[in-house]
């Protein structure tokens, strides 16, 4: 059974806490206690139907207005695969918070309101599952109940959709497209008898089916060293490894390594997980890893194959989604953080701010706003060892850390 993580996205009032709550109700997912207190507070509202949404927004000013505002993550499961989606708020002014759930996420579904059609909303969605390589995307058309399941309405939608996906990177492949009603439950995970002529998947069924080892496209193996392993005990007095966690690709035994930024050549003596000791460790895998040399190796240095280094500099170009109040200036600094290294940044230029409604850049801004996305350069005090976010997820991205207030002011994607 396979995990897949997925981020939902859409305008206000889409339906993204409903379809969630759908997918619990109609996979048993719901607690006893949970289902009862959507029952009640459904009949307090004067509803004759349940309020799904009521099972994902958690924050009182959510309940009480309706919508999104914090990132929930839901945990459920069926038969076939588990899954953790990222409930994300809709409203511009949360795009940050969007940003932030979709960051880790495999697939995304984005909701449209088939009455609404394509709007705003949608545009900078996509554009930021875009930004974010997400593998697959699920485009799914909500209320078809209210615009009474007209194919001409989800034909319009889907038309411009794959319009709009000529001015991404997305391939045709990767985007489906499925006629819903969260509400009634249509295509959600029971197939409608009210759309004949649609003749796909359920939106459950197509969750199912996708691959979760969705990564980088032909990641390379990295291996960004978290800590020293040195028992002071009697038995394993010479004993040395370097246990992390495998981002990418896989390492083996026997597989001739160099370590970073000291450009030190080794061979993998042995992969350890815990007790057991395994020939081979693929992405993903939390292990420690003993070298046939006595190399010097701290916190912070990276072991990757010989034929398979990253790019070591001071200097960065990225796209930044800015997420503080203060705005992004250059020539201010930051500490900046990619993996288990910390180092000082100092923005060395805003070059362009990125439209999110794919209508173009704008050249040379004087400042980089809260929830606006941009490129910049940037010189860090240490050299790096980084790839760029298209080619390696986990080592072409980092955050930016305001020194004086210890809060997150910007996610990084390397170019």
């Amino acid at each position: 059974m396979g995990l897949l993580k997925i981020a939902t996205a859409g305008s206000v009032d889409d339906g993204k806490s409903t379809l969630i709550g759908r997918l619990l109700y109609d996979t048993k997912s719901l607690t006893t206690d949970k289902l009862k207190a959507i029952e009640e507070k459904s009949k307090q509202r004067g509803f004759d139907y349940l309020d799904f949404s009521l099972a994902t927004d958690g924050l009182i000013a959510e309940r009480e207005q309706g919508i999104t505002i914090d990132v929930a993550h839901i945990y459920f499961s069926t038969p076939n695969k588990s899954f953790i989606i990222a409930d994300t708020p809709g409203h511009i002014e949360y795009t940050r918070n969007m940003v932030t759930g979709a960051s880790t996420a495999q697939a995304s579904i984005i909701l449209i309101d088939a009455r609404n059609g394509v709007v705003e909303q949608t545009y900078r969605h996509f554009f930021i599952n875009n930004l974010l390589k997400i593998k697959e995307v699920i485009v799914a058309v909500n209320k078809m109940d209210l615009v009474n399941f007209s194919e001409e309405k989800f034909q319009n939608i889907k038309n411009e959709i794959e319009y709009l996906a000529t001015k991404s990177d997305f391939k045709k492949e990767q985007i489906t497209f499925i006629p819903i009603s969260a509400l009634k439950g249509d295509n959600v995970v029971e197939k409608s008898t009210q759309i004949p002529w649609y003749q796909g998947e359920t939106l459950l069924h197509h969750l199912e089916k996708i691959d979760t080892t969705l990564t980088s496209d032909h990641a390379k193996a990295r291996f960004p060293v978290q800590t020293v392993i040195r028992p002071k005990t009697t038995d394993y007095h010479d004993f040395r490894a370097y246990a992390g966690k495998i981002y990418g690709g896989d390492f083996s035994v026997g597989d001739e390594v160099i370590v970073l930024p000291s450009l030190t050549k080794s061979t993998i003596k042995n992969i350890y997980f815990f007790d057991q000791e395994f020939d081979k460790a693929t992405s993903g895998s939390s292990v420690s890893i003993t070298l046939t040399d006595d190399v010097n190796i701290s916190r912070g240095d990276m072991i990757v194959k010989v034929d398979e280094t990253p790019t070591i500099s001071k200097d960065l170009e990225a796209t930044i989604c800015w997420m503080d109040k203060e705005p992004l200036e250059v020539s201010q600094k930051y500490y900046l953080k990619h993996g288990v290294n910390d180092v000082q940044a100092k923005i060395t230029n805003l070059s362009t701010i990125l439209h999110t409604d794919f209508s173009g850049l704008e050249e040379n801004p004087s400042k980089l706003t809260l929830n606006q996305i941009g490129d910049v350069q940037l010189k860090v005090s240490k050299s790096l060892f980084f790839d760029s976010y298209k080619q390696h997820k986990y080592n072409g991205a980092f955050i930016l850390i305001n020194p004086k207030t210890n809060n997150t002011v910007g996610v990084g994607f390397i170019k």
